[in-house]
């Protein structure tokens, strides 16, 4: 397909559109794309060397994204490197500002696509600059913002150094995890050639997304058959399905999140290769899911469910895509034992058929059904279409069951192709296609509305796929024809008669749909919107029929459409709409006879009817002459020069009819006018068969069922293209001259005052001057000056004696906007039409955009219902290519973006703006939007206009109006796509606007009385906060590899040295005096802005910090919240910088390990050599992050220098610069602090106030930046706060104390110890002081204090804390709120203080016995945090911190008395005062309480599942929980029945299977029955949970099936229907099967004979039955029972056995009877839908006997 190095272009191009081949004019296309390109090219060098990003750099690549849509990658492989090299560069620049930085990374990101262009070979980028740059962002201090790239290009050696590079991040316990998860997904590069995976994935920890990616790219390359159970189970488990009675899903944070997607890919990538494993297990689960998806089921997890569904076969289709047509790319290939074979696809089509089927009729609408259908009907269609087939005969037959039709309907549409197109897997496949299409004639019905759109849709995609031709004379003169041909040729004979009824059938409807009389009267311009839709979907349907009809079949239509037309006559809005559609229908597929018919006709009528001259004044005409003026105007709208023929009638009937005085008629006549310049002066294609050429040659030598289905060839579609001849271009001159002319000259003398018009008058020649400009828009070439290069329309040159109308009109618009804006502004209509034309004007090209998107859209979904993504390469149909050519064509009109900014639209933007400020609200708003739709397409004139549109806010001037005014702050909002004028990126715009809009506050016309000048004040601040980005002051381009010659030095621009006075400028302008009358909204819009001005790069003048920390006093709360940021924001600015220097002699471990090494040891809190003295502290390495050392050391790991190489602390006033003087001015003085104090410390919202982190900045900046001057005065504040309970007195106290402690970072070791002296009490004192308000405040207060800071620095806060939390002096809830403390502080240490946490459990565990339920819940979860340390990962070291084993072995062994004995557990309730020492009974239960809380934590929080020992804790727990729901509320029972509920749902490793087994199998064989019955509960959640890992363990299965199967008969009978219930759901989730020796069990059991009753004796009630022999017959009945009701929704082979040996037992004793009546019922429920399929399984007597079982006994026999 690649041509040589063609004449034209001088290079081999990367990758064209190819559809740009296709346009009539494409030979000159070339010659274009290569002048575009080298202007790209030379001025995004030039602008480049120049260093100027904006706006030099900024628009030459927006010039190359539109070139990129309009040629494609039409340059060569060298080019394409360099550009993504530049703009690599270009992004990775510093300070670059964000949106410069997304605008050109999407650019970016679209030449780095399509990946098989450029091999590693071609291109080769450095990943460390990405992801400084991701690093800088993302986690930067400043700002948040994503990026996405695709690491295919980074080097080989890349891998390793970012394992290296991140691995120190690698630590479970902390938040820095998620962040290097994030970047291994994001850089990774999964796509290495095979001879390089030795780099790559040495180790990897557990993500889905990298998976997926990994899988995919390297499909044979890595082995994973080991992991794929445990792959299943998860996948199983995060879909969060329902299971069991009584469900408690568990908030799991670590499992349940995968994306669909990931799932997805990850799953196709495994399926396939030798072992075959994944298929099987991929077929388990779709087994143990299907039930889910039958339509009767609804819940929150039908999305996740129906998303896998339909993206799976997507993913494989794509996968067998890649194997087997793509073309080879320099990508790894799939090597030859893992590429699918035709058994794999066979295999997985089968496994996803049923849930498929199922899912057709679900709840949430049959589409994602129809699309996995789709796919899977592209690989077997002979497997997937029969069984649709089958539902969607009887569907049609059905009247009452609307809902089946639409769904089988739109599965068949997704079908359709392979359907039609038959192959040799699926030959019988086209001879269901006329049943069909007869059938689905009936859907065509006006009552349903929703059937009759998607009969539409049936009927036109299988139309578009089939000429329709009647070939049933070839049977008889072809003799090479297969049976199946003959077959499709004889029937195609009915063709004819379905087009006939089809017409029927829409004439029915377009009767039914008729405007009643009462609607013609009322002026009901519009259609309901079901109408319009139907319209469309009639009318499309109609013309893809008449497209595809053979020549005999056409001429019947015709004549039977023109008499249908011609003889009724149709009111014009509704029934006359789908007419005249069926005619403009049948006139674009054959014109030539068409027209002959229809047009004399029509001016015959119209001619007659205007006879008489009174008609034209007339203000309401005759129904007939409107109905052929529609008639006739919708039928021109055909080939132009089909029309030239009857151009003198038509042109005569336009002169009669454009000055009717009735409104109806006018539009009418301008539409015709419209459609017949449009005909003739546009170009397009003229015809969408689906074959080219037509159908015509006789059946000897052309078949056209051959070509049933074909695919469009995109190298022959002979489209055959319109384009304007002399002779038209001509004729449309002419019109213009006799109709444009007389108009534009009768509004230039009413605009100069020469003549009147009235206002009716006005409107029409409006519209006429409008129509004209619409149909005709591109043959007046855009005003004389500007002769656009860019559209390459063939047109004639221009003809200088023709007038060019786009100025005259231009000229005349504007003298008579200003004339009626002077003397009748209120007439509205006329401004309105006024405003459209300018629009036109402006923008309109031959298109409108917003037709062509909705076009662009609604071609998109038609391409992805019929595509075949399995061959690829564009075979789509020849309907749709041709589509797409036409919209290429469009888009190639559209994109003239960037035009230049002439005088003449300046002043069409000056009349906009005016208009935009009118007195009429709606005028006001239509203004506006054009207006910023102009902002858009012309460069720069935003500059232009932003002065004009702030005068109005100018507070001298007294003449603004309030509409002028309102008007005027709209224009600087803008709308929500377009320019925000008031936010340029731009300084000098900036300096204009901000001012302005704070001092338009004093402007007489603004009152804050009128709510929606207020609310628009609030949106202009709300959306300039939100748009702002820093503006960047001065980049420097960093050029060393493009190769371009550099400029010798560097000059700076002008624009740099220009900015910074801007910057100040802004400042002064918003902080003048003059402001301080203002009202206080502006007030706070002031101090917003300039809070917008703080930047990282320039120091704010000191002026505004005077101003700031002023502020922090400020009687209004919204100022003093912007200045305590601010104040904040100032002091990082101010921040000294410290010196950091590598630490050497840190040795690694040979191999990697992760956790407590010899190698971080001195890392870890260690009570004996903490550093107490001054010599001590300055000898201490402290590593303040503690993700460093748990898994590898950085490779440098740089360290602060010791304190003599520091920055000076605690400077004397004469050393500071005048910034800091002016805060340090301000915090020494007394008056302001207590001032400052006094407002932090008062309520903002009651109850809702949290712990604030920006102050929480500001006093750490305080403290860090000024060391501890002034610690004294703050003092006796801080302990007067202390001492007060009330809220936001302590709230107030413990930002300053967190803010305290981290701030002293660098303070000497006197200070830091003297600052702790002063701490300590007040600490002690306000964890006394706590209460329920304020006890989450002072928690986050020592967790964020703890952050990131080396434990041993904090060790006086650590002791104190560890003092004695448990003391029950102040009560229970003082206890569990320094726990609550003390918990937030290690936490933040993580894995870093073993000790301390040995501590705190051994001071912990004899308090285990706790009385206080919230005392108790705290200790669980303290306990959860000690412990979350001991995980076992691979690769993991054992932990130093405590471990579970050993606490668990010393917890079971107080709980001996328990577990020993039998008696029931009651909750013992103690009195307080009881001090005696109870027995060791109740205090093991007290200690069991507070152990479930401890399990119930850790359940949702702790990384792996419980371990073996808490299984020794089940049988207590199987012991104690309740059966049934009972209401008494009991702690301990609720508890353990939580626990259970949980650990069954933890995930299990294979080893430890058998333990839980084990445990299980012990518990089953306790005295208690509720035990027993717990243990079906856990084991049924249990199993599901971890389906996959228990199905690889053939052992485990025995196991649990004889589990069941002896509790089925258990003495008890809840036990024993429990055990039923299992088994029926392990049945239908096919972990275990049906099979013989199972059903022979119970039949055996079954027949378990029963003694004879024996007469009893009167009054002996008692039975005498041994209940042995009944409790196994009733095992074998449950037994039975369960099997059928494993298969609820459909009836297998061996079903009406069992359900005939089951209807003997209807007569046994109870409780026999009873289950037998029960199953039957359930049966009966679960299968009634589909009785009539159902009822073929069983025979003649069998249905007998049931039909007497299921139908009850009648009463009235």
């Amino acid at each position: 397909m690649k041509k040589d190095v063609s004449g034209t272009l001088g290079f081999v191009s990367q990758k064209d559109i190819v559809y740009n081949k296709l346009l009539p004019y494409a030979d000159i296309l070339d010659d274009e794309s290569n002048v575009i390109l080298g202007q790209i090219k030379g001025n995004l060098g030039r602008a480049v060397q120049l260093r100027e990003i904006w706006p030099g750099v900024l628009f030459w690549t927006r010039k190359l994204s539109t070139y990129i849509r309009l040629y494609g990658r039409k340059f060569s492989k060298e080019d394409h490197v360099l550009f993504i090299k530049l703009l690599y560069e270009l992004i990775t620049i510093d300070k670059l500002e964000i949106s410069m930085m997304q605008g050109l990374a999407r650019l970016l990101i679209n030449l780095l696509k399509k990946t098989e262009l450029l091999s590693r070979e071609d291109l080769e980028l450095p990943w460390r600059p990405l992801y400084e740059l991701q690093d800088r962002i993302l986690y930067s201090k400043t700002e948040h913002l994503g990026l996405n790239w695709f690491p295919k290009y980074f080097p080989e050696s890349a891998t390793q150094e970012m394992l290296e590079e991140w691995r120190p991040l690698l630590c479970p316990f902390d938040v820095t995890m998620q962040r290097a998860i994030g970047y291994l997904e994001l850089f990774l590069p999964t796509s290495l050639p095979p001879e390089l995976h030795h780099k790559g994935f040495s180790e990897i920890p557990h993500l889905v997304n990298l998976f997926a990616r990994l899988a995919n790219d390297n499909i044979g390359y890595i082995d994973w058959d080991p992991y794929i159970p445990k792959i299943f189970t998860r996948v199983l488990r995060s879909l969060n399905l329902p299971v069991g009675t009584s469900q408690m899903l568990v908030p799991r944070y670590l499992t349940n999140a995968y994306d669909v997607v990931h799932v997805v890919l990850w799953v196709s990538a495994l399926l396939g290769g030798p072992s075959k494993q994944a298929q099987a297990q991929l077929r388990g689960l779709f087994n143990s899911i299907t039930s889910f998806f039958h339509p009767s089921n609804h819940g929150r997890w039908l999305m996740k469910l129906m998303k896998l569904l339909q993206r799976l076969p997507a993913s494989v289709v794509r996968r067998l895509h890649r194997e087997r047509y793509r073309k080879p790319t320099w990508l790894t290939p799939v090597p030859d034992s893992h590429k699918l074979t035709e058994a794999d696809i066979t295999a997985f089509v089968e496994s996803m058929m049923q849930p498929v089927l199922l899912a057709m009729f679900s709840k949430t609408g049959s589409l994602d059904a129809a699309q996995a259908l789709q796919n899977l009907a592209l690989m077997r269609p002979e497997l997937v279409i029969p069984p649709v087939l089958e539902k969607t005969y009887p569907a049609m037959e059905t009247l009452t069951e609307p809902h089946q039709l639409t769904a089988t309907l739109s599965c068949m549409i997704g079908v359709a192709r392979s359907l039609v197109s038959g192959g040799q897997r699926f030959p019988e496949g086209p001879t269901h296609m006329l049943p069909l299409l007869m059938r689905a004639l009936p859907g065509v019905d006006p009552n349903d509305f929703s059937k009759c759109m998607i009969t539409f849709q049936f009927i036109a995609t299988f139309v578009t796929l089939v000429p329709l031709v009647d070939c049933s004379s070839a049977v008889h003169e072809r003799s090479d024809l297969t049976a199946v041909e003959r077959e499709m040729c004889s029937a195609s004979a009915e063709f004819e008669d379905f087009v006939l009824q089809f017409m029927d059938r829409c004439f029915a409807l377009i009767d039914s749909s008729t405007l009643e009389q009462t609607r013609e009267e009322t002026e009901t311009e519009k259609m309901t919107h079901l109408e319009s839709l139907v319209e469309l979907g009639l009318s499309s349907t109609f013309s893809t029929i008449l497209t595809q009809c053979s020549i005999d079949i056409f001429k019947v239509a015709l004549e039977k459409v023109f008499i249908f037309a011609t003889t009724n006559i149709f009111e014009t809005r509704v029934a006359g709409r789908m007419v005249a559609d069926m005619c403009r229908a049948a006139s674009k597929v054959h014109p030539a006879q068409s027209l002959k018919l229809l047009v004399p006709h029509c001016c015959n009528a119209i001619n007659q009817l205007t006879v008489n001259e009174e008609v034209l004044s007339e203000e309401e005409l005759d129904k007939e002459l409107l109905w052929n003026l529609q008639l006739l105007s919708e039928v021109t709208r055909v080939d132009g020069d089909k029309i030239l023929p009857y151009s003198t009638q038509l042109v005569q009937i336009l002169q009669l009819t454009l000055h009717l005085k009735c409104k109806q008629g006018y539009t009418l006549a301008c539409n015709l006018l419209h459609h017949i310049l449009r005909s003739t002066a546009l170009i397009y294609p003229t015809e969408y068969c689906s074959v080219p050429g037509s159908f015509q040659q006789p059946t000897q030598d052309y078949l056209p069922i051959k070509d049933w289905g074909r695919p469009g060839d995109l190298w022959n579609l002979h489209i055959q293209w319109h384009v304007p001849s002399v002779e038209e271009t001509r004729f449309v001159f002419y019109v213009l001259d006799l109709i444009l002319q007389p108009e534009l000259l009768r509004l230039q003398r009413y605009a100069q005052g020469e003549r009147d018009m009235t206002r009716d008058d006005v409107l029409q020649s409006l519209s006429i001057v409008q129509h004209c400009l619409l149909g005709a828009g591109i043959v007046h070439n855009m005003f004389a000056c500007m002769l656009l290069c860019k559209t390459s329309t063939p047109s004639p040159p221009p003809d200088v004696s023709r007038e060019n109308y786009r100025d005259a009109i231009c000229r005349v618009m504007r003298q008579l906007l200003h004339h009626i804006l002077e003397h009748s502004e209120d007439d509205t209509k006329s401004l309105f039409s006024i405003i459209k034309i300018i629009s036109d004007l402006l923008h309109f090209k031959g298109s409108q955009k917003h037709e062509f998107d909705s076009r662009w859209k609604s071609f998109n979904l038609v391409k992805k219902s019929m595509e075949n993504r399995l061959h690829g390469r564009k075979q789509h149909i020849r309907a749709l290519l041709i589509d797409r050519v036409m919209l290429q064509h469009e888009l190639r009109k559209l994109t003239v973006e960037g035009c230049e900014y002439r005088s003449i639209h300046q002043e069409l933007m000056r009349d906009l703006l005016r208009l935009s400020t009118s007195t009429y609200s709606q005028v006001r708003s239509r203004a506006q939007s054009v207006l910023f739709t102009a902002l858009g397409t012309y460069n720069f004139c935003c500059r232009d206009v932003i002065p004009r549109v702030l005068e109005f806010l100018e507070p001298d001037r007294s003449d603004v109006t309030q509409q002028q005014f309102k008007g005027a702050l709209y224009c600087l909002l803008g709308n929500h796509s377009g320019v925000c004028l008031a936010n340029l990126h731009d300084w000098d715009c900036i300096t204009l606007t901000w001012p302005a809009i704070v001092r338009s506050g004093l402007s007489s016309a603004m009152s804050l009385e009128k709510p929606s000048i207020v609310r628009l004040f609030d949106d202009l601040a709300d959306k300039i906060h939100r748009q702002y980005e820093t503006i960047g002051i001065d980049f420097a381009v960093r050029l060393q590899t493009s190769g371009v010659p550099l400029p010798p030095e560097p000059v700076p621009s002008d624009q740099e040295e220009a900015e910074v006075p801007l910057f100040q400028n802004v400042f002064h302008l918003l902080n003048t005096p003059a402001l301080c009358c203002r009202p206080w909204k502006f007030e706070h819009i002031a101090i917003g802005f300039m809070s917008l001005l703080l930047r990282d790069d320039h120091p704010l003048p000191s002026p505004a910090v005077l101003f700031f920390v002023k502020s922090l006093n400020h009687d209004s709360l919204l100022v003093r919240k912007v200045a305590i940021s601010a104040v904040a924001g100032i002091m990082k600015q101010l921040k000294r910088p410290h010196r950091k220097v590598p630490v050497s002699g840190m040795k690694e471990m040979a191999g990697l390990i992760a956790g407590d090494r010899p190698d971080n040891q001195w890392l870890q809190y260690n009570s004996s050599s903490l550093p107490r003295t001054q010599q001590d502290w300055e000898g201490c390495t402290f590593v303040e992050k503690t993700h460093w050392g748990y898994y590898s050391w950085p490779q440098k790991l740089m360290m602060y220098a010791p304190s003599e190489e520091q920055p000076k602390q605690g400077l004397t006033r004469e050393e500071m610069t005048e910034r800091e003087q002016i805060i340090y001015d301000h915090f020494s003085d007394p008056g302001f602090i207590n001032q400052l104090i006094e407002f932090l410390s008062l309520e903002d919202r009651k109850g809702k106030d949290k712990f604030s982190p920006r102050r929480f900045c500001l006093f750490k900046g305080l403290f860090r930046n000024f060391n501890d001057a002034f610690l004294p005065l703050l003092k006796p504040h801080m302990e007067r706060l202390v001492a007060d309970t009330h809220e936001s007195k302590q709230r107030c106290v413990a930002e300053i104390t967190s803010g305290l402690i981290r701030g002293s970072k660098h303070w000497s070791y006197g200070k830091v110890e003297s600052l702790w002296e002063l701490l300590c009490p007040l600490i002690r004192t306000a964890l006394n002081n706590i209460t329920v308000e304020t006890y989450a405040d002072w928690g986050t207060c020592i967790a964020t204090a703890c952050e990131s800071r080396d434990p041993r620095k904090l060790h006086w806060l650590f002791e104190m804390l560890m003092e004695s939390p448990v003391n029950g002096e102040g009560g229970s809830f003082v206890d569990a709120c320094r726990l609550y403390v003390l918990q937030g502080g290690l936490a933040q240490q993580e894995w870093r203080v073993p000790e301390l946490l040995h501590r705190l459990l051994q001071y912990l565990e004899p308090k285990l016995t706790q009385v206080y339920k919230n005392v108790r819940e705290r200790i669980g979860s303290v306990l959860t945090y000690i412990f979350m340390i001991d995980v076992n990962l691979p690769y993991t070291q054992p932990t130093a911190s405590p471990r579970i084993k050993e606490f668990t072995e010393r917890i079971l062994l107080r709980l001996k008395p328990l577990t020993e004995g039998d008696e029931e557990i009651q909750n013992h309730v103690v009195e307080e005062n009881d001090v005696g020492e109870q027995d060791e009974r109740t205090q093991a239960i007290k200690l069991l309480k507070t152990v479930l809380k401890w399990l119930m934590a850790s359940a949702g929080r702790s990384f792996s599942t419980a371990v073996p020992e808490q299984l020794q804790l089940l049988p207590l727990l199987f012991k104690i929980a309740p059966v049934e729901n009972d209401d008494s509320y009991d702690e301990l029972k609720r508890d353990a029945k939580t626990c259970l509920s949980l650990m069954s749902q933890g995930l299990l490793y294979t080893e430890q299977i058998p333990l839980v087994l084990l445990a299980l199998q012990e518990i089953a064989g306790s005295s208690s029955w509720h035990a027993r019955y717990t243990v079906l509960t856990y084991l049924q959640i249990m199993v599901f949970y971890n389906l996959f890992t228990f199905m690889s363990d053939q052992g485990a299965v025995n196991d649990v099936r004889a589990l069941v199967i002896r509790l089925l008969e258990d003495e008890q009978l809840e036990v024993r229907e429990m055990a039923a219930t299992t088994l029926s759901g392990f049945l239908q989730c096919n972990f275990l099967s049906i099979e013989g020796p199972m059903q022979s069990h119970f039949e055996a059991l079954c027949k378990t004979r029963l003694p004879k009753k024996r007469k009893r004796e009167l009054g002996s009630v008692v039975d005498t039955i041994p209940s042995g022999d009944l409790v196994r017959r009733h095992a074998g009945v449950l037994g039975l029972s369960a099997c059928i009701l494993s298969s609820p929704y459909d009836v297998p082979s061996w079903m009406p056995q069992l359900l005939m040996n089951l209807s003997v037992h209807l007569n046994d004793t109870q409780p026999i009877e009873m289950s037998v009546k029960k199953t039957l019922s359930n049966f009966r429920r679960t299968h009634h839908d589909n009785w009539q399929e159902h009822k073929q399984q069983f025979t003649d007597d069998q249905l007998l006997v049931l039909t007497d079982l299921l139908v009850s006994p009648c009463y009235y026999a």
